[in-house]
């Protein structure tokens, strides 16, 4: 071979080191480029962190593209759409009554503050806040009542407990906005116990409105009993005063008897006659 290249081959060559860096180029200008444009996600927030600072002294970015720093800043998304959270508590009512309480709340980060919510607690703030100020608070509100209370009373035991999670939530930017409480749950025996005296006080307040029905009926047939009493006392003061006025009438006046006889009687001769041929007429006595 020869000592000397041909120009053929120095031209390759060159053409491939063109290439090669054409390529590189490219490459850089796309990781910056990548580095440099950040998406938020729609119903996220996007909090700007400087060198894994967090900026502070901007507001939190909203959906879409935005261009950064590159290499410098980054851009993490938080969720600030309706977030669910369940959780269980034990606790004890007054009474010493272990309570099992489910208690759902539904909640969203603030918007305008999720970066100072991930400054202070990171993207686990559900483990720590959310669910200690869910336990806390039943521990807290359900030691108040006694267990039969917590049945009794639940909507005001739900609004005490709803205030103080809210509340507790409030100073860490997490905005709560249903609170639910699901279930209370106690012993298979104190649940036992609940049952029998429900089941008792029915019984006694059936008892009591058999009693008064029974009043009742005893009163309607003491006032039935009473008016046909009156009823009666009425009709025969009414045939009294007309017998009475009868034996006025034929002691004033004889023919009387007579004139009653022609008017009970009724045109027809009667089958009997009384002594000299007198018809016997019957005189009807008014109902």
């Amino acid at each position: 071979m020869s000592k000397y290249q041909s120009p053929k081959v120095n031209v390759n060559m060159n053409g491939a080191k063109i290439v090669l860096v054409a390529i590189f180029l490219l490459i850089i200008i796309g990781v910056v480029a990548s580095a440099s444009v950040k998406i938020v996600d729609s119903g996220h927030r996007g909090v700007l962190l400087h060198w894994n600072a967090v900026d502070l002294t901007k507001p939190p970015l909203d959906e879409g593209i935005h261009f950064v720093i590159p290499f410098q800043d980054e851009v993490v998304n938080i969720e600030v759409r309706t977030l669910k959270y369940a959780s269980e508590a034990r606790s004890a009512s007054r009474d010493l009554q272990t309570v099992e309480t489910t208690v759902t709340v539904n909640y969203h980060p603030d918007k305008e503050q999720v970066h100072n919510l991930y400054k202070n607690l990171g993207l686990d703030y559900e483990n720590r806040v959310i669910q200690p100020a869910i336990e806390e608070t039943v521990k807290q509100v359900t030691a108040n009542y006694n267990a039969e209370e917590l049945i009794t009373k639940r909507p005001l035991v739900k609004q005490d407990i709803e205030f103080s999670i809210r509340e507790r939530l409030n100073q860490f930017n997490v905005v709560t906005e249903v609170i639910s409480i699901t279930d209370f749950e106690f012993s298979a025996l104190f649940a036992s116990a609940i049952e029998s005296k429900v089941e008792a006080e029915q019984n006694a307040l059936r008892a009591e409105n058999d009693l008064k029905r029974i009043e009742v009926e005893a009163r309607q047939a003491e006032a039935n009993a009473i008016g046909l009493a009156n009823a009666n006392i009425a009709e025969a003061k009414g045939e009294a005063e007309a017998i009475a006025i009868i034996n006025r009438a034929l002691a004033e006046n004889p023919n009387y008897l007579d004139w009653l006889k022609t008017q009970a009687w009724d045109g027809k001769l009667p089958l009997v006659v009384g002594e000299g041929g007198t018809p016997f007429i019957q005189i009807p006595v008014k109902p």
